[in-house]
């Protein structure tokens, strides 16, 4: 009855106050004072006048006593100046926190998405380039879909067809790379360089990368002739450097480093160096912009599969799960195990075999990849991989099984079955390298 009454009672004081009062915490053990932030269901964030934040559990708190309300502070922003001796970029925000700050005088969060805005958390930017943003969706990048990618496209074609010289794109991380990659497919032709950005730490943080990598992604645009699409983020924990890493060849390694992103089976194609601002390339194949070809040339192919699946391989795998994945989709990706194993050779196993066959002769398409990190898949090596390749699955040699799901989708969304089936297994924005060496076997 207690518990249920100190519910009653934070539950029924949550109207007396709100984000950015000044308040007074009562538990049945301790007294906080601070300030009222952004919290989670269950709890109430509080930014303690020491400075640290905490949370406190709703159901063991006894009563707020609000000190001080919230006044509204008139933020003063530097306006975005026009240079005509800089280049003009489009910054689109899709969501995440890399333009997301927390207001340390009321508690709360503000998400700006104008170019003043911008330039308030990055003033370095209008030293760099002119600046126009654009709000395309403001969502969790777990959320994305198939039809966010057509927005952020469209978005991405209008600025280019209005001539700006590059386009940053703020994105959330865990799914940046399925987008950076779903845009490289879908330009089959793009004049100007379209980085994807991300923020590993939140802007309110000392050790926040999302100004950094802004600024190393602006200085890009600005100084080098790259055209198409990479990701830029830190190149390690250090703020020394970020790193231009290809669009179909880059994979999250960690949860939260902010050297999180690496090129995998390739190297990065450049770096930036954020002390000096010098560009170094590793690379030198890199899609450049031809000299007379205007930003509005762009060809844009958008249509998505929406039926693709990607199947794991683990041990003890039923063959239930073979036939949830072809009942339901049209095209499966597998990450297999080393070269591209799936347990399909024993007579307990050999059912799954039969359902993979079953599925490609009805007009199923299946791909083969691999759950290891490094290296590449081959039909050749081991009978049981041979056994695969007969019955139609295409092995995708060193492709990301992310990239490969993205493919696919988009294969089967603008081109027949057996195009896809063809095109599938070919290196066509750089995400097959031709063949594995020691330099790029475990990145840089």
């Amino acid at each position: 009855m207690e518990r249920a009454q100190r519910k009653v009672l934070i539950l029924s004081a949550k109207s007396e106050f709100r984000e950015g009062d000044s308040v007074e915490v009562l538990t049945e053990e301790n007294t906080f004072r601070g300030t009222i932030m952004p919290g989670r269901e269950r709890f109430l964030s509080l930014k303690l006048n020491n400075g640290y934040n905490m949370g406190i559990e709703k159901d063991k708190i006894k009563e707020v006593r609000v000190i001080n309300r919230m006044k509204a502070v008139k933020e003063q922003k530097r306006p975005a100046r026009e240079r005509k001796s800089l280049k003009c970029i489009a910054v689109l925000h899709t969501g995440g926190t890399i333009a997301s700050k927390v207001n340390y005088e009321t508690g709360g969060v503000s998400a700006g998405f104008s170019a003043e805005d911008l330039i308030e958390l990055v003033p370095e930017l209008s030293d760099i380039v002119n600046i126009k943003t654009e709000l395309v969706s403001n969502m969790m990048s777990e959320d994305m879909n198939f039809s966010n990618y057509r927005k952020i496209a469209s978005a991405v074609k209008k600025q280019a067809e209005s001539g700006v010289d590059g386009v940053i794109i703020g994105h959330g991380t865990d799914t940046l790379a399925f987008t950076a990659a779903a845009l490289s497919f879908m330009f089959e032709k793009i004049s100007i360089p379209i980085l994807v950005v991300g923020s590993q730490r939140s802007s309110d943080r000392g050790s926040s990368d999302s100004a950094m990598n802004l600024v190393c992604a602006a200085e890009f645009i600005r100084q080098s002739d790259f055209a198409g699409v990479a990701v830029c983020m830190h190149s390690s924990l250090s703020d020394d450097k970020c790193a231009i890493l290809p669009a179909t060849k880059t994979r999250k390694l960690h949860t939260s480093r902010r050297d999180a992103f690496k090129a995998v089976n390739d190297k990065p194609i450049a770096f930036v160096d954020f002390v000096t601002r010098k560009i170094e390339f590793l690379k030198t194949d890199y899609h450049k912009r031809a000299p007379g070809v205007k930003s509005k040339d762009v060809a844009l192919q958008d249509g998505f599969e929406e039926g693709i699946g990607l199947l794991k391989v683990h041990p003890n795998m039923s063959k239930g799960l073979f036939e949830f994945f072809t009942g339901s989709y049209k095209g499966i990706i597998i990450e297999g195990t080393g070269m591209g194993h799936a347990p399909t050779n024993t007579e307990e196993n050999l059912p799954n075999f039969n359902i993979l066959k079953r599925f490609i002769d009805n007009g199923g398409v299946v791909g083969i990849t691999s759950q290891c990190i490094y290296g590449r898949v081959h039909p050749h090596i081991y009978t049981n991989l041979r056994r695969l390749e007969n019955i139609g699955c295409v092995f995708c040699e060193d492709m990301l099984p992310e990239t490969a799901l993205i493919k696919l989708a988009w294969l089967l969304g603008n081109y027949s079955r057996e195009k896809a089936v063809e095109l599938l297994p070919k290196s066509l924005r750089g995400e097959i390298t031709e063949r594995t060496t020691a330099e790029n076997d475990h990145g840089i």
